[in-house]
Formats: structure tokens, C-alpha cells, sequence
């Protein structure tokens, strides 16, 4: 086994593999680029190197930097994680050709499975089931859209050299086609620095379900069974569970044996992933390979009780596999859902910003599935509720790189089981800084379909209403505790001035008392850009809460300033909430999930902005790529007018109206920040 290894990646895939090298006795080199220089990652590994400037360009893809500084600490092997050089054959190559050890497989097997349309052709003599479609050489535009043509709309281009999401569009009509092929394109090349495409049949509401593949340099081969990975925005992945729900024993072993003969075929070591769309009546179709490990591989560590990691060190190291096919079981659900900084609000714009606060459900953070265990020795009880995050409380969700801030993984000893444990784990999820997606998970394992496992690829925009439903105003229950949130931080903050004092000031009362009588006061609460406000009137035994009307009453709180925790009566209902005044903004964490209010009369007219329709700003910091109108164009509402690009995205920026475009502000090419106004519009009257 390796004395010392280099984690060529950073964030929770960098920490959670410094965690396995730290049980098995590893120690281990962390790289990290100027924005990184306190991250976590830097902390979880025995030393640090500085890699360059904050772009992955002149850092984390600087593979000979790496290279570098591995011969440099005496590093005898590289774990690349996932994304960045994970998949990048020229680096496995030059690991190799360095005399050192690249954990992950051959670069032969790479550089087969890395060409989307080499990897079919691949496939499809080895015998592995694909989806009908145009997987040549020839990229020209015309041949393109004949080929379209043959296979039938709706059709789906996607990057050859692609992966997570990026370079992909699916096209409904003959008419869509050129402009999707333009904009694939240029996002592939953006994204991989390769334009090439594939073109496939669409297949109509398909699952993604994916099998954990593992080959050691001795001739085994296993599959650690599948992942259901069917929901997804923007085609990438949002929760992932094993096993597949609905799976049948005989359906898992064709898909297990279709995966270790795609894995044979390549000649293939370590970790990998084969992907297939699989169709309602059961049918299957190989997708892709990844020749990593996958975001969502702890799934498979809680269902199968082995660590993945582990096993990727000992195979790399030259020792057979842990376990044979014979051995391997399934025990147990798991569910994984990704907490992200974005908005899905703004069509799952990243965002971000400092993380003020950041609170996560009582968990295991990832050690080992049971310490001192054998690598072969089955599977034992895992931790009900898991987390690996690369992030703290104080860090920065930056723009350079992935805005993920934490996997909360669960187990159950059946679906139903697991999915009540991630309700509740979602519910203790508390984030305040940049946006989160948290709400909306909270809604998405709650709705129906998921929770029937009625699962596809287009189950978010199938359920969109219900997942991303317009802002309504809280009810009179829940600005009842937010008024008993600030009036605890007020009485608190009175306490707190006595105690420094060291005497009583009677002027400092904040119960409300009046010589001629008892203290009425409106609460300026705002949702959504809407004021809300409430009356609250003050009494010996506790506070009314009016709203027109409507009134409830609020008593006994007690407030704990170091949890953060607020625990009350409104009316005769018991609660407990988490509370974090950031700014003008008051956070609930309620166990139906968070709650954002406005707190100052200035957030009451945050919508006036926001409904300026001469407007049209940059929704977070980026690049434009492209100018699709001319200064003076006269354009319909929701026509494209600028593309942008941001964390390897593409953003379209759309007019609001119809209406003449008075100028634009920025050239291809050029950075802009975030809010910057990027057009000058001008709505017909």
C-alpha cells in the first residue's frame, strides 16, 4: 500500500478521500489554487501545496503543477477525485510516464471511453444494447440535420467529449435543430475545449440508471449494482438512491452483466460507471462510461457497506478486489440529495456568496461504514444520516468551480424508511448566505410522484407547479414567529445590556408596558419583494399577533442564543425554529423547512426593481459569448437577445417584452459582474 498519496481535486471529494487515506494509515498532499488557500480540503490532508490563480485553467487543469509537486513530496500515487483531470487521458499518461501511480484506470481505457462516439462504436461490438442514433466523425452541419431527420424527432444532441449535463440540448421540432446544434457547440467547446456531437433518439420519459463497475489488475471484474439517477435539472443530477426503485432480480443482473462486459471490453482498472437510459417497460440502453468515481458512489458504500475509495487505493496499489460477485449484497435503501448554492426560483442559477451561517442535521461525517473492518467484510449498519462537504461556516461559495456545498446521504432499511429520513434531515439543513436549493428538495421528496417512485428524467419540469411554486404570502402562523423571533433577539439584546451594566435599567424594559396602558406595535415583515406586515400588541402574559382580522397568540418563548434556537407557544401549538437575523433578513428553520422574511421597510420595495422592464442585468458574475441582436433591433417578448457563460454555463438573457433594443453595454468576450445592466431596452408602448 501507498505511504503518501496526492488529492488532485478539491472541496467534499478531496476531504472525502483524505478521510479513507487518514484510517488506512495514507498521509496525504492537498493542492489548492488562490481561492482555496483556507479551504477545507487544505485542512483535512497532512500538508498543502499552492497550485496558481483562482481559474481552474491556471490551477486545478494545471496538470504539470501537480505533477511538480507530487515529485516534490514524494507522493507515490495521484487520486484525481472527479471532474477536473479525473477523466483527462494525457494526465493519466504523463502519472504513469512520472513513475508514479494514477489512481483511477488505464489511459487506454480513458481515452476509449472519453469520445462519447468512440465508446458506442465500442459498445456496440462488444454486444452492450444502445439507443438508435449518429455517433460519426463527419461534423457537418447539413449531414447533422439529415441525420436528425433519419432518427426521428425529438432527438437528443449531446458533447462527445461531454459530461454533467454540459454540451447537451434536446430538440422537439426539424426548425430547432440549427440553433441548438450552434449553441451545443459552443457550450462543448466552452465546456471541454472539443466541439464534436453525437445525436440520439430521445427516448420519452426515460430513467438514468447507472451501475458501480470495479476491475482490479488480476482479471476480476464485479458490479456493485445500480443507482436510479432519474432526477435531474438542467440534465444533471439532483438525488440519486440505490437500488433502483422497481428493479427486477433478472433486469439487475442483464444490466450488471451488460456493465462488466462494457468494463472488459476496455480493458478497464478501478472505479467506474456505466450509464444507461432505461425505458418504463424495462429496456435498456447503454448512454456513456465514466472512468471515475461518481458524485453519488456513497449510495452504493451504504447500501453495499464497502468503502469505494478504499477500494480504488488497493486496486491501484496492485491488490485484487476486496470482494467477489458472489459476496456482494444489497441491505437497505439509500438516498443522496446535492445542496446546492443556486436559485431554483431563477431556473437554477448558481449563486453565491460568504456561508454566515451553515447548520447541518446531527451526522456522521465520512470516516469509515465500521471502523476496523476488514476490506471484504460485508456490510454492516451504517449511519442513518451522512454528510461529505468540502465547506464550513465562514467559507465562500465562489464562482470558479462547482457550487456544491454538501451531499446529505441517508439510509433506511427500506425506501420509505430512507425517504422519511431525508425529509426529516432536510428540515435540519440550515443555510444562510447565498441561496440553496434545500426548500426545494424538501418539496421534491415530499411530492407525490417521487415519493411513488414514478420516476424519469423530466419528473422536475413534469412537477414543476408543485416543486416551484409561485411566492405566497406566509400565513399568520408563521409571521406569528417571526414576530417572536425578533421580539426574543430584542429582550435578549436587553438582557445582554443589564448584564453588562451590572444593574437593571427600567428604561431598557422591552415588555411593553405603558403608563397609559400596554405597547402596539406593526412589524414591517416583506415576502417575495410583498409587504406582509403584522400588528402585535403586548400583554402581562404574552403578545397578539393581528393581521386585519386574523390574530393568534404568542407566550412563553424561550430563546438559547448559542444553538440559535427559539421554542414557544403560538395559540395552543408548540414550536421550536432555528432563527438567524443576516442583514434586513430574518431565516426561520422550521421542521417544514426554512422561511425567509424581509425585516426593514426598505425590502418592501424590492420588487419595484425587479419589475423594471428597461433592465436586464447579469444574474451572476460571467462572460458574454455571444450577441444574437444588433442596437436598434426591434424584438418580440421572450426572443434571445445575449448569451452568457458562468460556472460553464450557458445563460440566455431574453427581452422581458416587446419592445427596440436601445444599446448593448458589453462585447463578446467581455467579463461582467454580477447586476451589471447588459441591455438597453426600451418596451413598446
Amino acid at each position: 500500500m501507498f505511504s503518501k498519496i496526492l488529492i488532485a481535486n478539491r472541496g467534499e471529494i478531496a476531504c472525502r478521500v483524505a478521510a479513507t487515506a487518514r484510517r488506512l494509515g495514507i498521509r496525504s498532499v492537498a493542492v489548492y489554487s488562490d481561492a482555496d488557500a483556507h479551504a477545507r480540503h487544505v485542512a483535512a490532508c497532512d500538508e498543502a501545496w499552492r497550485l496558481g490563480p483562482a481559474a481552474a485553467r491556471e490551477s486545478y487543469l494545471r496538470g504539470d503543477l501537480i505533477l511538480d509537486i507530487a515529485r516534490r513530496t514524494g507522493a507515490q500515487a495521484i487520486h484525481p477525485g472527479y471532474g477536473f483531470l479525473s477523466e483527462n487521458e494525457a494526465f493519466a499518461r504523463a502519472v504513469e510516464q512520472a513513475g508514479l501511480v494514477f489512481v483511477g484506470p488505464p489511459a487506454d481505457a480513458i481515452a476509449a471511453m472519453g469520445s462519447k462516439s468512440a465508446a458506442k462504436a465500442l459498445m456496440e461490438r462488444a454486444g452492450v444494447p444502445l439507443v438508435p442514433g449518429y455517433h460519426g466523425n463527419d461534423q457537418d452541419p447539413v449531414l447533422l440535420a439529415r441525420e436528425a431527420a433519419r432518427i426521428g424527432f425529438p432527438v437528443l444532441i449531446k458533447a462527445s467529449a461531454g459530461g454533467g449535463g454540459k454540451g447537451m440540448r434536446i430538440v422537439e421540432r426539424p426548425e430547432q435543430f440549427d440553433a441548438m446544434l450552434a449553441s451545443c457547440k459552443r457550450e462543448a467547446a466552452n465546456a471541454f475545449g472539443d466541439d464534436a456531437v453525437l445525436i440520439e433518439r430521445y427516448v420519452t420519459r426515460p430513467r438514468h440508471i447507472e451501475i458501480q463497475v470495479f476491475a482490479d489488475r488480476h482479471g476480476h471484474c464485479v458490479h456493485l449494482f445500480e443507482r436510479d439517477c432519474s432526477v435531474q435539472r438542467r440534465h444533471q443530477k439532483v438525488l440519486e438512491e440505490a437500488p433502483a426503485p422497481g428493479m427486477t432480480e433478472a433486469r439487475r443482473l442483464a444490466m450488471g452483466e451488460a456493465a462488466v462486459a462494457a468494463a472488459r471490453a476496455v480493458g478497464y482498472v478501478g472505479a467506474g460507471t456505466v450509464e444507461f437510459i432505461a425505458e418504463q417497460s424495462g429496456r435498456f440502453h447503454f448512454m456513456e462510461m465514466n472512468t471515475r468515481l461518481q458524485v453519488e458512489h456513497p449510495v452504493t458504500e451504504m447500501i453495499t457497506g464497502f468503502d469505494l475509495v478504499e477500494w480504488q487505493l488497493r486496486v491501484a496499489a496492485g491488490e485484487p478486489l476486496p470482494a467477489a460477485q458472489s459476496s456482494l449484497r444489497i441491505r437497505g435503501h439509500a438516498l443522496e440529495a446535492r445542496i446546492y448554492a443556486e436559485n431554483p426560483e431563477r431556473n437554477f442559477l448558481p449563486s453565491i456568496g460568504t456561508l454566515h451561517h451553515l447548520r447541518t442535521p446531527a451526522a456522521t461525517a465520512f470516516t469509515h461504514l465500521a471502523e476496523g473492518r476488514a476490506a471484504g467484510a460485508g456490510h454492516d449498519e451504517p449511519a442513518p444520516v451522512r454528510i461529505d462537504s468540502g465547506v464550513r461556516a465562514g467559507d465562500t461559495i465562489t464562482p470558479f468551480y462547482d457550487p456544491m456545498i454538501a451531499k446529505l446521504i441517508v439510509w433506511g432499511r427500506d425506501r420509505d424508511h430512507a425517504l422519511a429520513r431525508m425529509t426529516q434531515a432536510l428540515a435540519a439543513f440550515e443555510v444562510v448566505g447565498p441561496a440553496t436549493n434545500v426548500a426545494f428538495l424538501l418539496r421534491l421528496v415530499g411530492c407525490e410522484a417521487f415519493a411513488h417512485a414514478d420516476l424519469d428524467t423530466g419528473l422536475i419540469e413534469r412537477e414543476r407547479a408543485t416543486l416551484l411554486p409561485a411566492p405566497a404570502k406566509p400565513s399568520l402562523i408563521e409571521r406569528a414567529i417571526a414576530a417572536a423571533a425578533v421580539l426574543a433577539g430584542e429582550i435578549e439584546e436587553a438582557a445582554a445590556s443589564d448584564r453588562a451594566s451590572g444593574h437593571c435599567d427600567p428604561w431598557n424594559r422591552r415588555d411593553g408596558w405603558r403608563a397609559s396602558g400596554w405597547l402596539r406595535r406593526s412589524m414591517p415583515f416583506a415576502a417575495a419583494g410583498q409587504p406582509c406586515p403584522v400588528d402585535v400588541e403586548y400583554a402581562p402574559a404574552g403578545w397578539t399577533v393581528r393581521d386585519g382580522d386574523e390574530s393568534t397568540c404568542i407566550a412563553s418563548l424561550r430563546w438559547s442564543p448559542a444553538e440559535r434556537r427559539l421554542r414557544g407557544l403560538v395559540g395552543e401549538r408548540a414550536f421550536e425554529v432555528g432563527v438567524v437575523l443576516d442583514g434586513e433578513t430574518l431565516h426561520l428553520f422550521t421542521a417544514d423547512g426554512p422561511l425567509t422574511l424581509g425585516y426593514a421597510p426598505p425590502l418592501a420595495h424590492v420588487g419595484e426593481e425587479a419589475a423594471d422592464e428597461s433592465r436586464l442585468t447579469a444574474p451572476m458574475p460571467g462572460k458574454v459569448i455571444g450577441l444574437l441582436v444588433e442596437p436598434g433591433a426591434q424584438v418580440t417578448r421572450g426572443q434571445a437577445l445575449l448569451v452568457m457563460e458562468a460556472m460553464k454555463m450557458e445563460h440566455t438573457i431574453s427581452a422581458p417584452a416587446d419592445g427596440k433594443v436601445a444599446a448593448i453595454r458589453f462585447a463578446v468576450g467581455e467579463q461582467v459582474a454580477e447586476g451589471a445592466q447588459l441591455v438597453d431596452f426600451v418596451p413598446r408602448g
